[in-house]
């Protein structure tokens, strides 16, 4: 099934949900674990009737849904399809699903509360150095380049973040090369920001904000904070 791009994820109007990353996301607020566990039985009923699957966490007091699709197809300005994992339209069919059962259910969705940590590297020999973090993170070669067209590390089991590759070019002064990436909801993004300043960061780079903007704590370390900003929803 072909991936969707984010024009055609905020065309959905999925309210409840919001793309971070690779998947769309919820925050379902639940009373208690019970009233969260009988909700993923009836997604999970769902599931099975659509033949696809969430990837679901649980605690007291809310339940944390992403969507994604494994086998998702990409195809680069060649026409070269890859195989990577993505959102599709069984993810949007099954998101509107899980709503109407949140609904039945008078349950409340806190979409603003969505987040997901990958892991950047920057290096110019990402095929050298991946097997020896596939087998740092995961304990598998074929983490590598899963789900992506290039060397990213993906743990099948999700049990640990992505890491992506990028080349820097020219070494940071900081020299810095590992880094951590926050994908926060649109609406959040400034106060993560403020927070981040009132706490005594800096912005380093805010050249391709909202997107990502570069922070840095008080000893020069650096992170980005990242926002999908192609499928939010249009005003």
């Amino acid at each position: 099934m072909d991936m969707l791009k984010g024009d055609q994820i905020a065309g959905a109007n999925l309210t409840e949900w919001r793309k971070l990353a690779q998947g769309l996301h919820a925050h379902y607020l639940v009373k208690d674990f019970g009233t969260g566990a009988r909700f993923v039985a009836a997604v999970g009923e769902a599931g099975d009737r659509l033949g696809h699957y969430p990837r679901v966490s649980i605690g007291n007091g809310y339940v944390d849904i992403e969507l994604v699709t494994d086998d998702a197809i990409y195809r680069d300005d060649e026409g070269t399809e890859y195989v990577v994992e993505w959102g599709t339209m069984q993810d949007v069919d099954l998101a509107r699903r899980i709503t109407e059962i949140a609904a039945d259910r008078e349950l409340d969705a806190d979409p603003a509360s969505v987040s997901e940590i990958e892991l950047g590297l920057d290096t110019a020999r990402s095929a050298t150095v991946a097997p020896v973090w596939a087998a740092l993170l995961t304990g598998s070669a074929e983490s590598q380049g899963r789900g992506s067209p290039g060397d990213e590390i993906r743990d099948a089991t999700v049990r640990v973040p992505n890491l992506w590759f990028d080349d820097p070019g020219e070494p940071e002064a900081t020299g810095q090369r590992l880094h951590v990436e926050v994908y926060v909801a649109p609406e959040v993004a400034e106060q993560r920001i403020a927070a981040v300043l009132a706490a005594g960061g800096t912005v380093v780079d805010d050249s391709d904000a909202p997107g990502l903007t570069v922070i840095a704590d008080q000893d020069g370390n650096r992170g980005v904070l990242c926002v999908d900003i192609s499928a939010a929803a249009k005003d």
